[in-house]
C-alpha cells in the first residue's frame, strides 16, 4: 500500500493559507491540473460529506469526499469516489501548522491509497509529484499572485 508523505514551508502565515485550502470547492483556482470544480447537489463546500467533481485540464473526471475538517486545527481529510486512474481506497489529510519563524506556515499532505503491483511507481510519482508538488508550487504562485 503506497504512503505519501510530503511537505514544505510557505512563506505567508497559515490564515492565509488555509483561507485558500479550507475551500473545498476552491482547486480550479489555484492547481494547474484541475480546470473545474463544483460541489454536487448544491451543498457547502465546508459540509463534511460533500462531493466535489473535478474536470481535469486533460478531460477527465473524478469525484472527491470532505471526510473531515477542522478550522481549529486547520486541516481536513477526503477520499477518493471515482477515477480514471487505477487507484483505490485514496485517503488523504492536509494540516497546516504556524512556522512562527518568519511567520511561515507547514503544509503536510499525506496519503494511502491501493493499486496493481504494475502500477504502483508510476501512480506513487504521479501523487507525489503531478499532485502535491505541483499543488505546492502552484499554492506558492497564488500567494503571491494575490498579496
Amino acid at each position: 500500500m503506497p504512503h505519501i508523505v510530503k511537505s514544505t514551508i510557505l512563506d505567508a502565515p497559515t490564515e492565509a493559507v488555509w483561507t485558500v485550502l479550507r475551500d473545498f470547492n476552491g482547486h480550479d483556482r489555484w492547481h494547474p491540473v484541475v480546470a473545474t470544480s463544483s460541489i454536487e447537489r448544491a451543498q457547502s463546500s465546508d459540509k463534511i460529506g460533500c462531493i466535489r467533481r473535478f474536470k481535469l485540464n486533460d478531460g477527465s473526471e473524478l469525484r472527491e469526499q470532505l471526510l473531515a475538517l477542522s478550522d481549529l486545527e486547520q486541516s481536513f481529510s477526503y477520499c477518493l469516489l471515482d477515477t480514471p486512474v487505477p487507484m483505490f481506497n485514496y485517503v488523504a489529510h492536509v494540516r497546516l501548522l504556524p512556522v512562527t519563524d518568519g511567520d511561515r506556515t507547514f503544509w503536510h499532505w499525506e496519503s494511502r491509497f491501493t493499486t496493481r503491483l504494475e502500477d504502483r511507481d508510476r501512480i506513487t510519482h504521479m501523487v507525489a509529484e503531478d499532485i502535491y508538488q505541483a499543488g505546492f508550487e502552484a499554492i506558492r504562485r497564488h500567494l503571491k499572485e494575490a498579496a
